[in-house]
């Protein structure tokens, strides 16, 4: 039975982002793989609240914000380069979820 294995790509700098996903997709292409994105989410914004001291009126420094960025690419059967792109080694910038269903 033919798996989808759908990749998951996150990181909070755009550029490497797109980089790494245009990489996976190009590889890909190159041996014929079935494949379907990158398919862009839109970016979601963080906001860490940042206290000066440990106790609970030591005060507050502004917010640390942030914006993450999401990539999904679905690879369709060819479980081996599925399985060598979901461990393949990448910056540590981006984090890569795999989720497999059996279709």
């Amino acid at each position: 039975m033919p798996f989808v294995t759908k990749l998951t790509f996150t990181s909070g700098d755009r550029r490497l982002l797109d980089d790494v996903v245009d990489g996976v997709k190009s590889a890909a292409e190159r041996k014929g793989v079935e494949l379907k994105g990158p398919h862009p989410r839109p970016p979601t914004d963080y906001r860490v609240p940042q206290t000066k001291r440990l106790s609970a009126d030591g005060g507050r420094f502004e917010s640390w914000q942030y914006t993450a960025y999401t990539r999904t690419i679905e690879i369709h059967g060819h479980d081996e380069f599925a399985r060598d792109a979901a461990g393949d080694d990448y910056p540590d910038r981006i984090h890569v979820e795999a989720e497999i269903e059996q279709v």
